[in-house]
């Protein structure tokens, strides 16, 4: 089965029916849920979503959310060798070379 991390874009799109991106998030996230596919975030995806919905839902209503995404996505780890690794990384986005290398030590990422 194909794993894949879930950028916080896809989880927007989905959620605040952002056009025209929505069908193929929604899409993306159903796959996950019917696990044909493996789905992964961060913490970081989700504090992002957490900050960026927080403008138009209340607290409570995203955190049900985030655990609801977490019945069927799994979260991977960023510890202090991936902080330092992606600090040292040729990438020109932090937040970017973070998920990169997240997902590389997580050795089955086969798409982000």
């Amino acid at each position: 089965m194909n794993n894949f991390l879930i950028d916080s874009d896809i989880i927007l799109d989905s959620l605040l029916d952002r056009k025209p991106f929505s069908t193929h998030s929604s899409k993306v996230l159903s796959l996950c849920e019917e696990k044909k596919i493996n789905g992964y975030v961060t913490a970081l995806i989700l504090a992002n979503i957490y900050y960026l919905l927080r403008k138009v839902h209340s607290s409570q209503a995203i955190l049900e959310v985030i655990k609801r995404l977490l019945t069927f996505i799994d979260v991977l780890v960023i510890d202090k060798a991936i902080i330092l690794k992606s600090i040292d990384s040729e990438f020109s986005d932090f937040e970017d070379a973070l998920q990169n290398f997240s997902a590389e030590h997580n050795g089955t990422i086969t798409a982000i």
